[in-house]
């Protein structure tokens, strides 16, 4: 029995000198600080680990944005990370058990983040949307995590979700209370478009070109709701769209120009 005492004794004293040599108190990783060089990199921009932020996924070429809002009041782009894997083809996610990753406008928020996920870290997409619950898509648990094996999320490596897991916990301590997700098929040029004319998917394209061509032009985030079964931006009037009723409300620019 006390041989026994002795060996379970040596085995947590054994378990607090490797906790000692890790970065983490207990499982703390979530709360494992931005390294001085990315904060740095904000500074060098004009921004803050404080100020909001706004993600773009392009699939085609598996690259990752990170943009910060400056103070000037236009975001700039902070760092550019690889995606190490994301699972499906080009086009939107359309079902439960589909292995495709998600593609449109999502809005993370505090309640999505998930620190204790089994993929080092985590945070949801926000999948299905007010977009795709109009079209009647499924899916769920749909993630930007670590590790690199996908079956519907964006993998990124442990270290890169532990930068992109620490940026967007630090936006929301400074306040805000979301941060755009644009998950797109590749990047928005008339020339990529015209390659994947023939794609069933193109309408779909087509309408979130004009999500980020309104990002492109004013580095502004786009207002996004929906109506009619497609995504619209920049309305006019604080209610919220019926995503299956009639686009009534004209956007700011028509309403300016009259």
């Amino acid at each position: 029995m006390l041989a026994r005492l002795i060996q379970a004794a040596a085995l947590v004293i054994a378990a607090v000198v490797l906790t000692g040599c890790s970065q983490f108190v207990g499982d703390n990783r979530h709360n494992v600080p931005l390294p001085k060089g990315l904060v740095d990199q904000m500074a060098a921009i004009g921004s803050s680990p404080t100020e909001p932020m706004m993600i773009r996924v392009f699939k085609e070429s598996s690259e990752l944005e990170v943009w910060k809002r400056t103070s000037s009041g236009q975001y700039a782009l902070l760092k550019t990370y690889p995606i190490c894997k994301w699972s499906g083809a080009l086009g939107p996610k359309i079902q439960e058990g589909d292995y495709q990753s998600p593609e449109g406008f999502y809005d993370v928020t505090p309640a999505l983040m998930n620190p204790k996920s089994s993929y080092f870290l985590s945070f949801n997409v926000g999948f299905p949307n007010k977009f795709d619950q109009a079209w009647g898509r499924t899916g769920s648990y749909l993630m930007i995590h670590g590790d690199c094996k996908s079956v519907g999320c964006y993998a990124m490596t442990d270290d890169g979700i532990k930068e992109l897991y620490a940026m967007v916990r630090e936006s929301f301590r400074g306040g805000n209370q979301s941060v755009q997700l644009q998950l797109l098929p590749f990047r928005m040029t008339e020339a990529n478009l015209a390659r994947h004319a023939a794609s069933p998917h193109a309408p779909f394209w087509r309408n979130l070109k004009e999500g980020t061509d309104i990002f492109d032009r004013t580095l502004q985030l786009p207002a996004v709701d929906v109506c009619e079964k497609r995504y619209v931006f920049n309305r006019t009037g604080a209610a919220l769209l019926d995503p299956n009723g009639t686009c009534h409300v004209a956007p700011l620019s028509t309403m300016a120009a009259l």
